[in-house]
């Protein structure tokens, strides 16, 4: 068993090294196993920054994390609690303590990229091989299989892309392994075991993995592997034990990850998703999935459906390989949102399972048999040449063609028993799976995905993280005294983690779950334009200087063709070759108090420079007892004059007829000549599918088309603009539904009045998930507020009395403080952290003792 176990592990690794021959050399030479989209804007950020922050002993909350955030829930989704990261974070603080490592940034992490999905690939191979063991009893067929499953081309797109997809590779087939047990030997310790790590690891991906574990039950409660098997209501009661235990030792995990999830906010997806989609071709140019020549050999040897392992593996597979053609499927994978194949892996690991089973029935064959294999797999493959239109002098078709002989070839001789042909087979299959997937390395991802840009000198280029930028950013935090809560707003292009990449305060962060309320801020509720409309993001404050201030925001970098449009109040302090800093006249305390307190209730239908006076003059609350009377600003256009430029307007439809035109209006004469104009309205596309960009003055924001996936959903904008004799709403050629067009000014007194005052005399400490704040109330303020974004999980106690936070200024925290003497105390820990490790110690105990349990009675 000893020496079994060490040739299995031996040859995972030499598969996966060999699997990897392509990205290992791209590694050699500077170019890296990370994509140039979501791999470099996330994947190698957040593994750099999730770094830093447990190094740190700092595992719950960062204030560098966007505007600030809760990590473990918000980026539950990507890597705090995902095992393979836990690991890599283990190995390199070990290579860093023996100095064999330097600081892990995001050039470290997408250097290690290769290596670390060469070890993952290998365990992937490693699992399979156990649990497809478990079923054939060969030892060749299931290491075979295993790699087929191993190196499927999804494993590598999902890997490149984004990198923790692929972690459920790894505790699938320990699932499957897992149910078998509980059904052949009723034993359920190994199930408990794989289901706890998916559902700790990656609440998303546990969810498609649980679907099919479902759907693996129900195959096998028609087909009967072993006539010892437990019976359906047995197998019943075991998995729902089983799962309620696994869900419990999860729980610290998988609750507050999932209450991120929900607390999130995405636009449901509104376009019509069709039932069928038959234009992807499996065998020869997919994206997602390619089937093995073998695995079609094999379904058309109908004998192998007399051996109940090929048919239960067989089976799945066409039910799978039916929904990767159905978007409607895609989407219910995909939590019923916008369809995404992400699920094939399922479809990769039957396929692996009924190759396994084939090859270990491969010697009872008949001649007949394999003669109809062959002809009915070559008239698929001519089939689907004639359907698609192949063009056979492309590399990627013709090679199929080749490799589709070849396993046939193999295929023939070891049905015809010729001497060491099943071997000839098994190293034909291996050979053809490591050349498919560094074939789909280099001429998918690296040529065709412009995975080969992803290299050193663009990492550390002005494109990416660039010193010259670098140097400014010291230099700001020179300036500024070494101040550990000033904000930046700085972003590198469209990479809204800049901040992370170049550890710095921000304005910006791009994660597929973000709190709720930042986002309701952004889009609804003081409608900050971010320059480019997309879900899962926020950015810049839109130019307004206000609430630069609130959320003290000192500073200001821009590129120089890009620096015209600063906010009021800031004034150039540096500069370099490429790049320009400003800084903010009038900045707010980071702890501010108030006594006037306003509802969010009566500015429902203010216009949002209303909002804005009143966050400055108070606070904003959701239900305040006693409540000033809001701030009014007043609409302009009544008495602005319109003009049409290349578009006619009329029943709320502009159509622009020029290739850029819209409304110019002319504000009053008596309107005063320093700060500011908000322009508001209402924009939408009428066309099906059109990208554009809005125009006003000098500043541009783009829009996503009526059918992207990406769209807010969001069409009540406000755009600032400096004031100026007119201002000018440009758009492409089209028609635009733009309707409750108004024009407001700015002169920034109430923000002169507010900066004047002077700072509340407090000290303040902030060490990991805790902020500790003495404060001499001597003013009698009745609040506190800090520009720390609310979310469920902060707690507070003022004088050693617990207080509630509340939702101020809409997205903030705020909560009531004493007269005199203040002692706060502000601590953050995960949604419902205290409760589910409570329910995770006891699902421990739960589980050993019930697998224990079941032990001594199957024995």
């Amino acid at each position: 068993m000893k020496k079994t176990a060490l040739l299995f592990v031996i040859s995972s690794i030499a598969i996966s090294l060999a699997a990897h021959l392509f990205f290992l050399f791209e590694w050699a030479h500077g170019r890296y196993m990370t994509g140039n989209g979501d791999g470099l804007a996330q994947m190698v950020v957040f593994k750099s920054f999730l770094f830093d922050q447990y190094k740190q002993g700092n595992f719950f909350y960062s204030y560098a994390f966007g505007l600030g955030g809760g990590i473990y829930s918000q980026l539950g989704y990507y890597f705090t609690t995902s095992f393979v990261f836990l690991a890599s974070f283990a190995a390199v603080l070990l290579l860093q303590f023996f100095h064999l490592a330097g600081n892990a940034d995001p050039l470290f992490w997408a250097n290690a990229a290769v290596f670390i999905s060469a070890v993952k690939l290998g365990l992937i191979i490693l699992t399979a091989s156990y649990a497809f063991l478990y079923m054939v009893k060969n030892r060749a067929s299931a290491f075979t299989g295993a790699v087929l499953y191993g190196t499927s081309v999804i494993y590598f797109r999902h890997t490149v892309f984004w990198e923790f997809f692929s972690d459920s590779m790894l505790w699938l087939p320990l699932l499957v392994a897992g149910a078998e047990k509980i059904i052949r030997e009723k034993r359920p310790g190994l199930f408990i075991i794989a289901c706890s790590l998916t559902l700790f690891n990656n609440f998303y991906f546990a969810y498609i993995n649980l679907i099919f574990i479902a759907i693996y039950v129900v195959f096998r409660w028609f087909i009967h592997l072993d006539d010892r098997e437990a019976s359906k209501w047995e197998q019943f009661r075991m998995f729902f034990a089983s799962g309620l235990i696994s869900f419990g030792i999860s729980a610290v995990s998988f609750v507050p990850a999932v209450y991120g999830f929900l607390n999130n906010l995405r636009p449901p997806y509104d376009q019509p998703v069709p039932l069928y989609d038959f234009t992807d071709d499996i065998l020869f140019s997919s994206r997602i999935i390619l089937l093995p020549a073998a695995f079609v050999l094999f379904l058309f040897v109908f004998s192998f459906y007399q051996n109940k392992t090929f048919r239960l593996f067989a089976g799945i597979s066409l039910l799978l390989g039916l929904l990767h053609f159905s978007p409607l499927a895609a989407s219910a994978f995909n939590g019923f949102s916008a369809p995404q194949n992400r699920f094939e892996y399922l479809l990769a690991f039957t396929i692996g399972g009924a190759a396994a089973a084939g090859l270990s029935g491969i010697k009872s064959i008949r001649r007949k048999e394999i003669a109809w294999s062959c002809l009915f797999t070559v008239l698929v493959y001519i089939a689907v040449i004639f359907r698609e239109d192949l063009d056979l002098s492309l590399l990627r078709n013709w090679s199929s063609l080749v490799l589709l002989f070849l396993t046939m070839g193999a295929f023939i001789a070891a049905g015809l028993r010729y001497r060491k042909s099943l071997l000839v087979l098994h190293g034909c299959l291996l050979a053809s799976a490591v050349f498919v997937a560094n074939t789909y390395e280099k001429y998918v991802l690296s040529e065709s995905s412009e995975i080969k840009s992803v290299s050193k000198s663009y990492l550390t280029s002005n494109d990416y993280d660039g010193e010259e930028q670098r140097e400014l950013l010291e230099n700001i935090k020179k300036d500024d005294g070494g101040d550990p809560y000033t904000r930046i707003d700085w972003m590198n292009g469209v990479r809204n983690n800049t901040p992370m990449i170049q550890k710095f305060n921000g304005f910006s962060a791009y994660s597929s779950i973000l709190n709720k309320n930042l986002l309701l801020f952004y889009w609804t509720d003081l409608e900050v334009d971010m320059g480019r409309e997309s879900v899962s993001r926020y950015a810049t404050m839109g130019g307004r200087a206000n609430l630069y201030s609130l959320l003290y925001g000192k500073y200001y970098m821009r590129e120089k063709e890009n620096a015209s449009d600063v906010p009021y109040g800031f004034e150039k302090t540096d500069e370099s070759k490429h790049y320009i800093v400003f800084k903010n006249n009038y900045t707010l305390p980071f702890i501010r108090t108030a006594n006037t307190v306003y509802s969010e209730k009566d500015l429902d239908n203010a216009p949002v420079l209303a909002k804005e006076h009143a966050m400055l003059k108070g606070i904003v609350l959701e239900n305040p007892g006693e409540k000033a009377k809001p701030p009014t600003s007043s609409d302009l256009m009544g008495q602005t004059k319109l003009k049409m430029k290349g578009a006619s307007y009329e029943n709320g439809v502009l159509n622009v007829t020029s290739e850029s035109g819209g409304i110019d209006l002319i504000p009053p004469d008596n309107v005063p000549k320093e700060g500011d104009y908000y322009v508001t309205l209402y924009l939408k596309s009428l066309a099906k599918d059109q990208f554009f960009n809005l125009k006003v003055n000098d500043y541009v924001t783009s829009r996503k088309s009526n059918k992207s996936i990406y769209k807010t959903g969001v069409y009540n904008l406000t755009i600032r603009v400096p004031k100026a004799e007119k201002v000018s709403i440009r758009l492409p050629k089209g028609k635009y539904k733009l309707d409750n067009l108004k024009l407001y000014q700015e002169d920034y007194q109430t923000l002169k009045q507010a900066s004047a005052k002077k700072a509340p005399d407090a000290r303040m400490n902030w060490k990991q998930n805790k902020l500790l704040i003495q404060y001499q109330n001597n003013n009698g303020g009745r609040y506190m507020v800090l520009p720390v974004p609310f979310e469920k999980g902060w707690e507070v106690t003022v004088n050693g009395k617990k207080q509630t936070v509340q939702k101020a200024n809409y997205a903030f925290i705020g909560f009531s403080i004493d007269k005199g003497k203040n002692d706060i105390q502000l601590a953050y820990y995960p949604p419902y952290f205290k409760e589910t490790l409570a329910v995770t110690v006891i699902g421990l105990a739960a589980g050993i003792w019930y697998s224990r349990r079941r032990k001594k009675l199957g024995s």
